[in-house]
């Protein structure tokens, strides 16, 4: 009996950011060698973003864009502490994805080390 394959998903929602939202719009060098060292930072990036957005981020954030994730997570205003051999991130009360952002630390804190 045929096994059923899922149809695929529309091209705005696939798995992975784009890859030129992730720095690969255009390659910004002459030389072929820096551009192949480019190639691969930028993948690690996009790479990087499709695990934080499985593993540590859910509702809006889980699906969203990396300009979007750029803007509400990345671009951050918080200073970090050191107290008692631990670091502190000290977020503003008034941002408004502070909770989201503390969440998706604590996500990532509960995971299991391997």
């Amino acid at each position: 009996m045929p096994v059923p394959v899922p149809a695929p998903a529309p091209a705005s929602r696939t798995a992975s950011a784009p890859p030129k939202d992730c720095g690969l719009e255009n390659l910004p060098f002459r030389d072929f060698d820096a551009n192949a060292v480019w190639l691969e930072l930028a993948l690690t990036a996009q790479d990087l973003l499709f695990y934080t957005q499985t593993l540590c981020l859910t509702g809006e954030l889980a699906r969203a864009e990396p300009k979007r994730l750029r803007y509400r997570l990345l671009h951050t205003a918080g200073r970090l502490a050191f107290h008692a051999r631990q670091a502190v991130l000290r977020l503003p009360r008034t941002w408004p994805w502070a909770g989201e952002l503390v969440a998706a630390f604590a996500r990532l804190a509960a995971l299991p080390a391997r």
